[in-house]
């Protein structure tokens, strides 16, 4: 299939200069000036930052090729997902680690985050949570280090996962007058990948480091990412796409391949796995947004955001 040719910015969307809050700005400037290290500094809460940062590892910025998420159909009938190319605009920052279960316990003691559903301590992955949950944190967290943390998008994931990636199981056929056995085809694929179910989530840092120095990616722990689900149509020839519908109750989930899940979901097992052996955990690493000044200023504390954020584009 040839790739389609599209645009498009990932994470937060920018807004229009308002000239009073970017006066307000100007003043967090001068702020800097007169002792304050960042605009960030003066927003931090009294007495100071109350999280340590997390472990991170910094990523420069590349391209790369990357099977887009989502349902595609073409006169009808599945066909693969597009092969496009995707190019990081900016630095990316994301967690070495995913949340542990004592991270998260400090957000749940604060009485922002619920309970995990699955009972953990210490420096163990935490699982059983919910996309609602993970985001509740990532709010938490911004709040605590008067900084901006969000999950990263499912091409963020994919490029800090590197060698680990794997995209959606894909069943190589497509049959419109036996849609059973494109389904049929899916989970033999799946089963040729020899992933043998492995509930009990392992400390920190048991499945190794990737090329790029990232921990525990497509171990026993899927990841939530930020990217809606979306169902869209190929026009005959392959050269577009004539519509899609974005589903935003449901959102990608990386592990050992990608896979979808409803929002409320916490343990994988209870349904929402498309194909195959169900995730065994879900859990979540955050990425820590590049912000500008005026953003440091203004974009955790409660104010409208505006300005240049980090861009995935999709070529």
């Amino acid at each position: 299939m040839r790739q389609f040719r599209k645009t498009a910015h990932v994470g937060r969307k920018p807004m229009p200069i308002n000239p009073i809050i970017a006066l307000a700005a100007f003043a967090s400037a001068a702020l800097v000036a007169i002792g304050a290290t960042t605009a960030a500094d003066w927003l931090s809460p009294p007495g100071g930052r109350l999280v340590a940062s997390p472990e991170l590892v910094r990523l420069a910025p590349a391209s790369f090729s990357h099977p887009q998420p989502g349902e595609f159909l073409q006169d009808g009938r599945p066909v693969a997902a597009p092969v496009m190319l995707v190019r990081l605009g900016e630095p990316l920052e994301i967690m070495k680690y995913q949340v542990s279960a004592s991270e998260y316990g400090r957000c749940v003691a604060a009485d922002v985050c619920q309970p995990a559903e699955t009972l953990g301590d210490g420096n163990f992955p935490v699982t059983g949570v919910s996309h609602m949950d993970a985001q509740a944190y990532a709010n938490w967290l911004s709040t605590q280090r008067g900084e901006a943390w969000r999950l990263p998008t499912d091409a963020e994931w994919a490029f800090a996962a590197g060698e680990k990636f794997r995209s959606d199981v894909e069943a190589g056929i497509s049959d419109p007058a036996n849609p059973a056995l494109r389904w049929l085809a899916q989970y033999r694929n799946e089963a040729s990948l020899e992933r043998k179910s492995d509930p009990a989530p392992r400390f920190q840092g048991a499945f190794g480091v990737n090329a790029k120095g990232v921990a525990d990616v497509a171990g026993n722990v899927w990841e939530w990412t930020s990217t809606c689900y979306v169902h869209a149509s190929v026009t005959s020839d392959g050269t577009r796409t004539a519509g899609s519908v974005e589903n935003c109750g449901v959102h990608v989930v990386e592990g050992f391949h990608r896979t979808y899940m409803s929002n409320f979901i916490r343990d994988g097992k209870s349904g929402g796995c498309a194909v195959g052996t169900p995730p065994d955990n879900l859990g979540f690493r955050l990425v820590r947004e590049r912000l500008t000044l005026v953003q440091q200023a203004f974009g955790v504390s409660g104010f409208p955001d505006f300005g240049e954020d980090n861009k995935v584009f999709v070529e």
